[in-house]
């Protein structure tokens, strides 16, 4: 990354993260996300978890900064030397959940998932779901309404 990144920033939509967002365009700047360099990321662990879904097949980076609840996945906000908080952030390589899916009516549906993958039917009958892990069927047949997997906890500082 430049010393001066281009910088895409996003929020929750809440007035304090939008406030903020435009104090911080106002002194860095803001690119479209498809020209940044990085996206700054104002709001809670789910507005995280979505802008990562949003950037994960193109490898931007996400910093977030924290303007919801708790927060864990986020970073203290602060407006200044967000350049120098950038070039010095510690990258995290995130390993998403791979979902595979064969529906009713015979088709397979894929997705991934960064903090879990939840199942549930969509008719009045009841689910038969198998899980695999890693190639390993953990679960041969479960009968019911639906399954909730979460993903491990498997980041490696880089």
């Amino acid at each position: 990354m430049s010393s001066q990144p281009r910088i895409c920033i996003v929020t929750n939509d809440t007035p304090d993260a939008d406030r903020a967002a435009a104090r911080l365009r106002a002194r860095y700047g803001d690119h479209a996300i498809d020209a940044a360099d990085v996206v700054v990321a104002l709001g809670g662990d789910g507005l995280m978890l979505q802008t990562l879904h949003r950037v994960m097949r193109t490898g931007l980076p996400v910093y977030g900064m924290n303007f919801g609840s708790v927060g864990f996945m986020m970073n203290t906000f602060s407006e200044d030397a967000l350049d120098q908080r950038l070039a010095s952030a510690q990258p995290t390589q995130i390993f998403p959940l791979s979902m595979q899916v064969l529906d009713v009516s015979g088709h397979t549906q894929q997705a991934l998932a960064l903090n879990e993958v939840s199942l549930f039917r969509s008719t009045y009958q009841a689910a038969k779901i198998q899980i695999i892990v890693d190639g390993e069927t953990r679960l041969e047949e479960l009968i019911c309404d639906g399954v909730l997997l979460s993903t491990p906890r498997r980041l490696h500082r880089l």
